[in-house]
């Protein structure tokens, strides 16, 4: 019996990693069991070995930019410290040739290969803007994948159009659109969005557009922010709806997990939430990530940007497999004054070496370029 199973059978949750080890996803059942679990390190131990099973000792990134187009937004989400109201005196929206601009910047200077595009919601922007921008990047920077706008933009684009939500997404494919970034989730439970965010589209509506991306051949990653008002039982109904929709699209690419940061936004302000989760609930997340879509969702992302490089290096082991993206020019965590929003690629490359992993660059859709 080796260190590991004796381990296993001395933790009150031992029947769920014991499955997990033997190739068996953990149950529905089982997700409010692991969350509220204090076996941290075991967990993580189990969600090593499934990682590790399939990569070996191996992480990935990408080199990207980040696009914030604008700060505009009508939906006054409570946890975000970015956003500016229509006519106030810090907002802005970027011009194509600004746009141009940026991504030129990123390939002369950083060789990247994807571009992540996502921004307020602003009510001024008909999906013109978008197509335009997406054509541009497309036809100047072919090597550039177009990984852009929550399903809450997506939404804001078909009011403003008046049109569907689906008919949106077919034109911004035509356009250059080539996967779709997860935000919007948060917690897939309208009891939480309506707290934290009561102004955007609710769950089932952010699981139609993902769906209706997946019947377009868009893929997508899937997030979860955590640390805020959820319960255990939010967190696990989260993991459920996802794990539900993985089953009938095999959409996602990755899941990326995520702790919301409380500085300069409106629910610390109010008191609702006044520190962060902190780096143990991030490996918690982590971990049961890798159990809960061991086999379902081939990637688990390490989710730096509000936890730091350290914090990431130790996520490499406890179930992710990949670092991200570099995120140059970041502006909408660096709101809250994290204190490191963008990375160059040797950063990356470097702490991922330290661990003892080699490093794959990577592509939009999780596809290696080089070996470092």
């Amino acid at each position: 019996m080796t260190q590991l199973t004796q381990q296993i059978h001395h933790t009150d949750i031992g029947d769920i990693l014991e499955n997990s080890l033997n190739g068996l996803r953990p149950t529905s059942d089982d997700y409010t069991r692991l969350v509220e679990s204090n076996d941290v390190h075991l967990i993580g131990l189990v969600a090593r070995k499934l990682t590790q099973k399939k990569f070996g000792k191996k992480a990935s990134f990408v080199n990207n930019i980040i696009l914030n187009y604008t700060n505009v937004c009508i939906t006054d989400c409570k946890f975000c410290a970015f956003y500016r109201p229509p006519d106030h005196e810090e907002s802005y929206t970027l011009t194509l040739d600004q746009i141009e601009a940026r991504v030129k910047a990123g390939w002369d200077m950083f060789k990247i290969h994807q571009v992540l595009i996502q921004g307020g919601h602003n009510p001024d922007l008909g999906i013109e803007y978008y197509e335009d921008s997406f054509k541009m990047i497309r036809s100047k920077f072919p090597h550039i994948g177009v990984h852009g706008l929550s399903t809450s933009e997506i939404d804001m684009i078909a009011k403003v159009e008046k049109s569907s939500t689906k008919e949106i997404l077919s034109r911004l494919k035509d356009a250059g659109l080539q996967s779709i970034p997860g935000a919007g989730a948060e917690i897939l439970t309208d009891s939480v969005k309506e707290i934290i965010s009561p102004k955007k589209i609710n769950s089932d509506e952010w699981l139609r557009i993902m769906s209706e991306a997946f019947d377009l051949g868009l893929p997508a990653s899937a997030t979860m922010m955590y640390g805020h008002v959820e319960s255990s039982q939010d967190v696990a109904d989260h993991f459920s709806k996802i794990v539900d929709l993985q089953k009938k699209s095999s959409g996602f690419m990755a899941f990326i997990p995520w702790s919301f940061e409380p500085n300069n936004t409106l629910m610390q302000e109010n008191g609702t939430v006044t520190h962060g989760a902190g780096g143990v609930q991030l490996l918690k997340m982590i971990s049961i990530s890798r159990l809960i879509f061991d086999g379902l969702i081939d990637h688990i992302q390490s989710s730096w940007l509000t936890n730091g490089v350290g914090m990431a290096q130790l996520a490499l082991q406890y179930g992710a497999d990949d670092f991200g993206g570099t995120l140059i020019g970041e502006e909408v965590v660096s709101c809250t004054g994290s204190r490191s929003t963008e990375l160059t690629d040797k950063r990356i490359i470097d702490a991922i070496k330290q661990i003892g992993y080699s490093v794959e660059e990577r592509d939009n859709f999780y596809d290696p370029v080089t070996i470092h």
